[in-house]
């Protein structure tokens, strides 16, 4: 039931954000946007939700998992449906930047439910069909907003999503009330903790193998999750109504990576492998699937387009399951979502300026080209810099 409901807020929080971008050309036209205007947004939602996750890892260690995603929920649902009314760029920003604040509970939320009720074994299973929803809610969102919003208008787009996640949070305080912790190592885990020392998490090396592994590979996730539906607008002259079908096979793509990685990491460790070689060897996969993305700028077809970056995609979210798995398994329960908000911050900080250079390069004629160059080798570089700091991943005991 817990994983459940996880899956489905996480795909929500996508579904919501995702809207925008799927509704990119109607909004300039009606507005008069141009590129880099639209960068501005992304860049703001990426900014507070950075500044965001700062908070929201602490408040979900010291409040647990109930309370804080409910409240995350409700609140992100209400911003959402709040962009119906904005008119300006101005009133975007404002609605983007409230919507990424409440938004940042998803992720620390769901691995810290991992780490407190589930088993090591089970753990990167349920992450990696956990990390398929905000695949599944790019999926769907594609498929159903430009219909919608043809039929009704942008504004009731934004309205129907939000009013989804109320239905959710029903649902959420219902089925939530018998939860229980398992032991970990031999001792009772407290869903909510009383303390989380900032010091000593700054002076841990498993805090900054996170954030630097979140920093490096999170540019490629939120470029993409932004810009996607421009790329084959731009690319290939496809109009909005035509652009479900491609985006719909990337994020399908990116689900069967995450579902990968969750099976990957277990059968690894049947054979006996070291938690250390399985995670660290899973990872490396994966960067290296991920160096064909710059391909997708010499297709001709969006649909072969369509599946190379479907790749990429698939890579980076095998190589996202992994690094929630190693945090779940190296970082002590009390701390999990607050180590988790930190690696948040670093992405989410790296996907800003990667939006914000897109737009730049877009505006100057630079194209698509610097963007996939980047996203080609930061899964090498970010599995390096986890074996520069951790040479040896060691599970961690309460």
């Amino acid at each position: 039931m817990l994983i459940g409901l996880l899956f489905f807020a996480i795909a929500l929080n996508y579904v919501d954000r995702q809207v925008l971008a799927l509704l990119k050309p109607t909004l300039e036209a009606e507005f008069g946007w141009s590129d880099q205007d639209y960068g501005y947004l992304g860049t703001a939602f990426q900014i507070a939700a950075a500044f965001s996750f700062l908070f929201v890892g602490w408040i979900v260690d010291r409040f647990g998992v109930r309370r804080a995603l409910g409240w995350g929920v409700a609140l992100w649902s209400l911003f959402g449906m709040a962009h119906a009314a904005a008119s300006t760029v101005a009133q975007f920003i404002a609605a983007r930047v409230a919507l990424a604040a409440a938004e940042t509970v998803g992720t620390p939320a769901a691995v810290k439910s991992a780490a407190v009720y589930l088993p090591l074994k089970e753990r990167s299973f349920a992450l990696g069909l956990g990390n398929t929803a905000p695949n599944i809610g790019a999926i769907v969102t594609p498929l159903l907003i430009p219909p919608l919003a043809l039929a009704f208008g942008w504004r009731a787009a934004f309205i129907v999503c939000g009013a989804v996640g109320f239905v959710w949070l029903a649902a959420w305080v219902v089925g939530t009330r018998n939860l229980v912790p398992i032991p970990r190592s031999g001792h009772a885990v407290a869903e909510a903790a009383d303390k989380v020392p900032f010091g000593v998490l700054l002076r841990d090396r498993r805090t900054w193998a996170v954030l630097g592994a979140k920093l490096l590979s999170d540019a490629s996730w939120f470029f993409l999750l932004f810009w996607i539906p421009d790329f084959f607008s731009r690319q290939f002259s496809m109009s909005q109504g035509d652009l479900g079908g491609p985006v719909a096979v990337i994020y399908s793509f990116a689900a069967l990576g995450a579902l990968s990685s969750g099976l990957l990491f277990p059968a690894f460790i049947a054979r006996g492998w070291s938690v250390n070689r399985a995670r660290k060897t899973s990872m490396l996969l994966y960067a290296c699937v991920i160096l064909t993305m710059p391909l997708a700028l010499y297709t001709s077809s969006p649909w072969t387009a369509a599946l190379v970056i479907g790749a990429a995609l698939f890579a980076h979210q095998g190589f996202s399951t992994n690094v929630f798995g190693m945090t779940a398994d190296i970082v002590p329960t009390a701390r999990v979502a607050t180590v988790v908000g930190f690696g948040a911050v670093g992405g989410n900080l790296s996907g800003a300026a990667m939006i914000a250079f897109a737009g730049y390069a877009l505006t100057n004629g630079l194209g698509y080209w610097p963007m996939f160059a980047i996203c080609g080798g930061a899964y090498l570089a970010a599995t390096a810099w986890i074996h520069l700091l951790l040479p040896r991943l060691v599970v961690a005991e309460d």
